[in-house]
């Protein structure tokens, strides 16, 4: 065999440095769940990606799909992209062009098997919801772009982390802890009985160490203590019971009873109205408050929460408004009715009834009312039993617009914000209109105002404060100067509540399924904010 000459050897390790520094590139990017118009739903990337490469790369994944053809991948000049429909969705691998198809179709293949083991419907909620067990199993899958030799029930083992180190620990603890419990019991069995013992003997009775002992006291010659813990006691009025074995200088809680007496009777006779006092907290008194609504035996809630997200310089970029209507029925005499529902909406809304409504009955009458007649609707269970589903960007739509023009001025920014509510028949309350705000500048120096304002210093917010938004008081305005730029003040984050309904459907009467005849009922309606942000 020839031997290599010294200028061929340094050839070969000069070629062989070049192949090692530029390998030829067949990793996976990215694994991604996203919708038909290709919407990022969830997507982790194996190698440095910015957030707007992957967006603009899935963005561009549905356009480049053929109609009509069945492919399980498409390729541009940079990417390829191999995708799996998952009903409305797709499972989408991008990878490089140099990359095996065959083992990405067998990869794409396994991610699509992991999907319906943490979601039990293939739906974009869903998905969110349980995005990080995705990415967690994502990351089983491949490694720095590589695929991973594992299968799913591996990926389902080393998710769960389960571990018997701290199976065997968790073990050993709980046992420590009955021995302790079992310490505490037989101590305290004890203790009784040295009490009940010396009740018989007649002698007096020790105060022993403990919760609820009356107080400290010294045995013998003093050089045994035992120390008492009270317990600390709700406040009360009365005065705390005393132990009739004898005078004690202990401590007594709620020892200012009768004062606390004497001067609320001294109120009293002053013409004071006093509340009574329970001694709860505050939570414990919300509770017990009833209802705003006198409720009959059949109640229906009508409810509706809108998010929407709108540009600063004009454009509705998405408005979503979800509407449900709630049965609650307490008497089973009432359970075999029916609603009558007056829709009376001209925004093209989308309507869905419950599997167990007549859906040609509802169709044909708008009328809800179960499949089989001789069954009653369930009781005092709250039984979603119509909903609907207005998407729009239609401006005119938009119940409540803000307009924010921010200029600068030589001492920082001169900000004039307006609001102009759009759907005339909505009575919007507790209306706060909330513009972030410079920090470490000092407060915003207010000029023209309706309403009030507050300036939150810790959290940077001026908060427009209004308390009615309805037909007679639909427009408004608030100016301010501070220290800063224009797009300091964005986004804009508007909150409110109604009593009426945005889409206009009301259930008018509610009737039995024998006889036709009139059921009383009572109904709450409520419109509230889930996002509504000016960007």
């Amino acid at each position: 065999e020839p031997e290599l000459t010294l200028p061929a050897v340094s050839l070969f390790l000069h070629t062989k440095r070049v192949v090692d520094a530029f390998p030829l590139l067949q990793v996976l990017l990215a694994a991604a769940v996203c919708t038909k118009a290709g919407k990022a739903i969830v997507s982790r990337q194996f190698v440095e990606m910015t957030r707007t490469r992957i967006e603009g790369l899935l963005a561009a994944f549905p356009k480049l799909m053929n109609t009509g053809k069945q492919h399980t991948f498409v390729e541009t000049d940079s990417v390829r992209y191999v995708y799996q429909p998952l009903e409305k969705l797709y499972m989408v691998l991008i990878t490089t062009k140099n990359s095996n198809i065959l083992e990405d179709l067998e990869t794409l293949r396994l991610f699509s098997r992991v999907i319906p083991e943490y979601c039990r419907v293939l739906e974009e909620s869903e998905i969110s919801e349980h995005c990080f067990d995705l990415i967690f199993a994502f990351d089983e899958i491949v490694a720095l772009g590589y695929r991973e030799n594992v299968n799913l029930a591996q990926i389902r083992t080393f998710t769960e982390m389960d571990s018997h180190e701290e199976k065997v620990f968790r073990a050993v603890r709980e046992t420590q802890e009955r021995e302790a419990k079992a310490e505490m019991r037989r101590k305290a069995k004890e203790l009784q009985q040295a009490r009940r013992d010396a009740e018989r003997s007649g002698k007096k009775v020790p105060a022993f160490g403990g919760f609820g002992s009356a107080g400290m006291t010294s045995i013998s010659s003093g050089s045994i203590i035992t120390d008492t813990i009270v317990e600390p006691e709700k406040p009360k009025i009365t005065p705390a019971a005393v132990r009739p074995s004898g005078p004690s200088k202990a401590l007594k809680l709620g020892a200012k009873g009768k004062e606390v007496d004497n001067f609320v009777d001294k109120l009293k006779s002053e013409g004071e109205t006093i509340m009574p006092t329970s001694g709860k907290r505050g939570s414990d008194v919300s509770k017990a408050l009833p209802p705003p609504v006198n409720m009959e035996s059949v109640h229906l809630r009508v409810e509706e929460k809108i998010s929407l997200t709108c540009g600063r310089d004009g454009g509705l970029q998405n408005m979503e408004v979800l509407g449900m209507v709630t049965l609650r029925v307490t008497d089973d005499k009432n359970g075999r009715i029916r609603l009558i529902i007056n829709n009376n909406d001209n925004k093209g809304l989308q309507l869905q009834t419950h599997p167990n409504v007549d859906k040609k009955l509802f169709t044909a009458d708008s009328v809800i009312g179960l499949k089989n007649p001789e069954k009653s609707f369930p009781l005092n269970n709250d039984v979603g039993v119509l909903k609907w589903r207005l998407q729009t960007t239609d401006e005119s739509l938009i119940p409540l617009t803000i307009n924010c023009w921010p200029s600068e001025s030589g001492t920082g920014c001169d900000v004039n914000i307006e609001y102009e509510l759009q759907e005339e028949s909505l009575e919007l309350n507790d209306v706060v209109i909330s513009i972030p705000v410079p920090s470490g500048v000092g407060a915003p120096v207010i000029g023209d105002l309706d309403g009030e304002y507050k300036h939150d210093s810790r959290r940077n917010v001026l908060e427009w404060c209004l308390p009615v938004i309805d037909a007679n008081n639909k427009t408004g305005s608030l100016e301010f100067s501070i220290a800063g730029q224009p797009n300091d003040f964005f986004p804009i984050n508007v909150s409110f509540v109604s009593k009426r309904n945005y889409c206009d459907i009301q259930v008018t009467k509610v009737t039995h399924v024998d006889g036709d005849s009139s059921v009383r009922f009572s109904s709450e309606t409520s419109f509230v904010v889930d996002k509504y942000e000016i960007l």
